[in-house]
């Protein structure tokens, strides 16, 4: 295996991994699966996917902002929906610059709620994550055990570049 291959492998292992992580998180989330929801708690059971986080974790300059934020149904929907799209484009290696981006968009706000992180004054988990975004973003990393050289030929993609 050349060095290129072995990092494009890599790349789609990388990518791989953290679809799972967000589509793992949106069905824990939805179903209450017992990790971080309680079934009692799920959003299929009236339970909402931001309130815990947002109400409790929230803390440092923005709190208040991200307290506002927790439980409204708008939030709820908009969270859950990026959860699910962006596992499951990562996944598949498909429309990777709209996941990537919303990613990144995603773990920022995350970050920006914990702030200061809790196990070191400036980085957390929400930055690696955020660079990984970047990363997968601008190598082509839906190409790499995915579906995405077909997805950015197809189409839809063709007629709608954004989609890529």
């Amino acid at each position: 295996m050349t060095t290129d291959k072995k990092s494009e492998t890599l790349l789609g292992l990388l990518r791989l991994t953290l679809g799972m992580i967000f589509l793992w998180a949106f069905l824990d989330k939805l179903f209450g699966l017992g990790f971080a929801t309680p079934s009692a708690k799920s959003w299929l059971m009236g339970g909402s996917p931001t309130t815990g986080f947002l109400k409790m974790a929230a803390k440092g300059p923005f709190a208040s902002f991200f307290h506002g934020l927790a439980g409204s149904p708008l939030v709820d929907w908009l969270f859950m929906l990026g959860l699910f799209g962006i596992g499951v484009a990562l996944i598949l290696g498909i429309g990777m610059q709209l996941a990537t981006r919303s990613g990144a968009i995603m773990v920022v706000l995350m970050y920006a709620t914990v702030l200061p992180p809790e196990n070191n004054p400036l980085l957390d988990e929400h930055v690696i994550y955020f660079f990984l975004f970047l990363l997968l973003g601008v190598t082509g990393a839906g190409d790499f055990l995915g579906f995405g050289h077909r997805w950015k030929n197809s189409t839809i993609v063709q007629r709608f570049p954004f989609l890529a």
